[in-house]
């Protein structure tokens, strides 16, 4: 019989999804991920970075586009040299333009994210309080479920309005089926949703939709990102360390 983890797993898996920000996923990846409340951070308190993210999304997706027509040109005319020539130059040009765009949009979207911790940070009354200890313990509950079977932790983090994760995906799991990020999201986020839910007696939707997914490069980032989340309590004023923390947790 399925339980109620395994029904939460959407059917469809794709290694690049988007909601408001692309995401990028392979099995076997190490991430570092924060999500929040649904309603921890105003609507428009982050209009200004958002704007601009869709502008150099929307400027990325035309260079891409003139990219691939310049290189179908190039390939079906092979006989006319002019054109060729002038093709390849052109493409040479999208693409440092195209890099140069890619760039300022990693450049702000990194802005983006810290304004977005700083503003979760700074938040101190939320309406739901994850911090409570019944609420703590069923993000736990939820974040060490599939621990071993399709990841490894590192360290999480429950704050009072949001939630900071470090682990490592399995590229496979005991069935031979690849482990997405995205089912691991959707499963996390809507069994602790529907366990608060009921415990606080509400409805409606509880996190946000948006999940910030930052894939961890190399061991001085896993450092980084781990030693982030366990402190962020600590660099909140909650506590002096990050051990008296009920919400943290290491591997060490």
């Amino acid at each position: 019989m399925l339980n109620i983890f395994q029904l939460l797993i959407p059917m469809q898996k794709k290694e690049h999804y988007k909601h408001l920000l692309p995401h990028f996923q392979q099995p076997g990846q190490a991430y570092f991920v924060t999500w929040s409340l649904k309603d921890a951070i105003p609507k428009k308190a982050l209009y200004h970075y958002s704007q601009k993210l869709d502008i150099l999304k929307s400027q990325l997706q035309k260079f891409q586009i003139d990219t691939a027509d310049s290189t179908l040109i190039s390939k079906n005319k092979p006989d006319s040299y002019p054109l060729v020539k002038k093709t390849r130059i052109g493409i040479r040009d999208t693409q440092s333009h195209l890099s140069k765009i890619k760039n300022e949009y990693n450049i702000l979207r990194k802005k983006y994210i810290k304004a977005f911790n700083d503003l979760l940070d700074a938040e101190r009354r939320p309406k739901v309080d994850l911090s409570k200890p019944d609420n703590t313990k069923i993000i736990i509950e939820s974040l060490k479920y599939w621990e071993g079977k399709k990841l490894k932790s590192f360290a999480f983090c429950v704050m009072p309005n949001h939630i900071h994760w470090v682990f490592e995906l399995f590229r496979k799991d005991k069935n031979g089926n690849p482990v997405y990020l995205q089912d691991i999201l959707y499963s996390v986020k809507r069994f602790s949703s529907n366990k608060i839910n009921k415990l606080e007696n509400r409805m409606g939707t509880l996190w946000q939709k948006e999940s910030f997914d930052t894939t961890i490069r190399n061991d001085k980032h896993l450092y980084n990102a781990t030693e982030y989340t366990l402190n962020n309590p600590v660099n909140s004023g909650f506590v002096s360390d990050w051990k008296d923390w009920p919400g943290c947790w290491s591997c060490d």
